[in-house]
This record gives structure tokens, sequence and C-alpha cells, in this order.
């Protein structure tokens, strides 16, 4: 089953946030408007502001208390995508020339901070400290994701610790409080607020361990940009950890022939093969599906209801990204 068809019961409340945030990223300043609303329309696959919609249908579900949520974690979200492609010098993300490569590194990163400045705005209508603290603390985490991000690009003698930590900040708390902010918002009961974040953070380390994997064996049209990309842009992830682990002399190609002055022009072929054929693809696969067995595990502990088929269906969807 595709996203699409999962959205399709409640596609007019998507279409709604998504005017929210088309609204709210219009700029006076030409490039800036240019830019944010160009990558707003270059889509994506919602599924933060999914979850806040699908948590709120938990308790008591009112769209326009919600509607905040969603676009202010749907935008923190976005301007981190823009931050990631300057960090990583990205020329493509879904297809399309990322604002980097349109415009330049300066462009880039005050979009960023647009986007980012809009995402705190638009949590105002909120007077619940909670909600300010939970999305300020999501924001410092993932900032921290990026600045170890950047500290460890080349690093081949990193750890897969180091690996869960960064993906944990870089990508699974924000999923996680996408669930836990629309089960606040709708006033579902705490134990359920709590069950709502970790098992949105299962699916988030899950998601996080398949793009990792899809990156080594995902086609250009699948990715929307040449397979190898992390590690060419010295991210060193799961499945290569794993091969670095397993096989040493793969770890020492890697030390003596990927650099980032050679990055641009080496061939990736052969060092995404020796990922292929050391295990490394099957381990990630593994624990992709041991997080999502956890997610599962939770989600059956959830009242029964139509949100709940839905949130079965967002996370098998999430296990079924297979290459």
């Amino acid at each position: 089953m595709k996203l699409a068809e999962i959205y399709k019961e409640f596609q007019t409340d998507i279409e709604y946030i998504e005017s929210i945030l088309e609204r709210t990223l219009s700029a006076k300043h030409p490039v800036l408007n240019e830019a944010s609303t160009d990558l707003l329309k270059a889509g994506g696959k919602r599924i933060r502001p999914v979850l806040v919609l699908l948590a709120g249908k938990f308790g008591n579900y009112d769209l326009e208390k919600l509607k905040h949520i969603a676009a202010s974690l749907e935008l923190i979200h976005m301007g981190s995508l823009v931050h990631d492609d300057v960090i990583d010098n990205a020329s493509l993300r879904r297809g399309n020339e990322t604002v980097m490569a349109r415009w330049d590194n300066r462009v880039a990163m005050y979009t960023g901070d647009y986007i980012f400045g809009h995402a705190i705005e638009t949590t105002k209508a909120f007077q619940d400290k909670r909600v300010h603290v939970i999305i300020s603390d999501a924001m410092h985490q993932m900032c921290l994701g990026e600045v170890e991000q950047i500290r460890d690009q080349y690093n081949w003698d990193q750890t897969i610790r180091t690996y869960f930590r960064r993906i944990k900040r870089k990508t699974a708390l924000l999923i996680a409080v996408s669930s836990q902010l629309g089960a606040i918002a709708a006033d579902v009961e705490e134990e359920l607020q709590q069950q709502m974040y970790y098992f949105a953070y299962f699916l988030g380390m899950s998601y996080q361990i398949m793009d990792d994997i899809l990156d080594f064996v995902g086609t250009k049209e699948q990715l929307g940009k040449p397979a190898g990309g992390d590690l060419r842009q010295g991210n060193v992830t799961l499945p290569a950890l794993y091969a670095m682990d397993t096989n040493p002399s793969f770890k020492e190609k890697l030390r003596e022939e990927l650099t980032k002055e050679t990055a641009k022009t080496i061939t990736m072929e052969p060092f995404l093969n020796d990922v292929r054929n050391s295990g490394g693809i099957e381990y990630a696969q593994d624990l992709s599906d041991r997080y999502l067995s956890k997610a599962y595990a939770l989600l059956n502990e959830f009242p029964n209801c139509e949100a709940k088929t839905h949130l079965k269906q967002v996370a098998a969807y999430i296990g079924r990204r297979k290459y």
C-alpha cells in the first residue's frame, strides 16, 4: 500500500495543513519566497503531520488546534533539510535542485533559518508550556545531531553506537514528538501519550535505517539522486559500519581512497559493491525490522479505532520500503 492510499481517508485535513504551510512560507523577499515555496512544492511524505493528526484521533480531535503542531513540525523538518544539503554539499533532493545548488550556501542557510523561525512562531497559539519545551528540546537535539555529523564526516573510526545516537537526534526524535504532541493537543491520557511517543520513536529509527539501506541499493529514480550519496559525502551509515567492522581491508580502502578531496571525482560503485557483499545490508535490515517490531508491539496496546489501523498501515509502508 502506498502512502497516498493510507492518507486518502483524511486527505482533506492534510490538504488543509498543506495550505497553511504554503501561506506561512509566503515571503515578501522574492528569493526567500521562491526558495521556500519551491522546497514545499517538491513534496515529501508528510509523515510528521500525519502522525500528529492520527494521534489526535485518539482524543478530542480538533483540527484547528492540531494544525499548529502539524505545520510547526513539518517546517522544522523542512528547515533541517535545507541545512542538511549545505552540510552535505548536495545538489539534488527528491530529483530537484537544492536551494544551495540553485542559489548558494548563504541563501540556503538563511532560508533554513527563515523556515525555522516560522516553525517557532506557529506554536505561539499554544499556552501549554509542555508543547514549547518539547519542540525546543527536539530542535536542540537535531542541532546536536547535525554538529555530530559534520564532526564525523570521513571519520572511518566511528562506532555503531555513534551512528544510533546521531539518527536518534536527526530523525527519530522529531517523528516521536509528532505523535506525542498530537496526543497532548487532543488531551489524550498521559500514559497513552508516552506510548505514542515511543511507538513513533521506534518507527523513526526503523525509517532512517531503511533510508540508509536504500542509499546503497536504491535506483536513481527511487532516491531522486545517484546511489551512494551518503558515503561519497563521508556520512558513515549502518551498512558501511558493518562492512568496516567485518572487513578491515575495506576500512583501509576507504581511509586511503575516499577523502573530502577525492569525493567529487571518485567512482563509488566499487565501494557500494563492497558494502552490498559484506552482509551489511542484511544486518541493517534486521535491525530496522527489530525497531519496527517494537513499534508494532506498542501499537497493539493502543485502543482499537480507525486511527490505529492507519498507524499500522504507516508502519507497514515503512517496513516494506524494500530494495
